[in-house]
């Protein structure tokens, strides 16, 4: 055969269209929660291979509202996911939700009865939740905080962990509360320097907004001097 000719066939050959091997669809998400306090629950998929399933969405946006106003807000997806990530990574087959969507008044409410809710919370764009698991919390914690997905709080002696989409971050409060607080605060004034009394007369009840900010600049120029000692 001509070289030419034999190069135009082999070169046709190449030319021809593949077939295309078809990629598999992504699996559907699926997500079993109880809401603690309404006794309701979501069981089934949120998420589909073309993205968020909207009457699904609206379920979760109805399950996961302010239980105490009945108000909701559009549920953050990415949270979902976060949420679906932690429970796939430890085995978990359903997650308590204790707390969801909050209301300024509601998350006011809360500031003034209970010790480490934030003004500024996560809880009130729809980007956060606080779960219990039945089993492997701990280990859910820690699964949370490598992936580095948002904010990861880790209350030990209630037994739940935060999650949230905000910045990148982690705390633990083990209940202790003011005391540790006061406690921790009264050992970097012992390294620092500063005024025994800094951290005198301090009422050991729930801490207006005022007196939390004021705790937590104590707390941070102790930390200060003593890094400088």
């Amino acid at each position: 055969m001509d070289r030419r000719v034999f190069l135009a066939v082999a070169g046709g050959w190449l030319a021809l269209p593949r077939p295309v091997r078809a990629l598999p669809a992504p699996p559907l998400r699926r997500l079993k929660l109880h809401n603690a306090h309404t006794g309701e629950r979501f069981d089934g998929p949120y998420r589909d291979d073309r993205g968020p399933i909207g009457s699904a969405m609206e379920e979760l946006s109805h399950l996961l509202r302010d239980h105490r106003s009945g108000e909701r807000i559009a549920i953050d997806v990415g949270l979902v996911d976060f949420l679906a990530a932690v429970m796939d990574g430890v085995g978990a087959s359903r997650a308590t939700v204790l707390s969801a969507y909050r209301t300024v008044a509601t998350n006011r409410l809360l500031a003034r009865t209970m010790f480490g809710v934030a003004d500024n919370s996560q809880h009130l764009y729809g980007r956060a939740l606080d779960i219990r698991l039945d089993t492997r919390l701990e280990e859910a914690m820690e699964a949370a905080r490598a992936m580095r997905r948002g904010g990861v709080g880790w209350y030990p002696r209630s037994g739940f962990i935060h999650l949230d989409t905000g910045p990148v971050r982690s705390w633990t409060l083990d209940g202790s509360g003011i005391d540790g607080l006061l406690s921790r605060l009264q050992r970097l004034i012992a390294r620092s320097g500063l005024p025994k009394n800094l951290a005198a007369g301090r009422a050991r009840r729930p801490l207006s907004v005022k007196e939390r900010l004021s705790l937590q600049r104590a707390i941070a120029k102790a930390e200060y001097f003593a890094r400088r000692r």
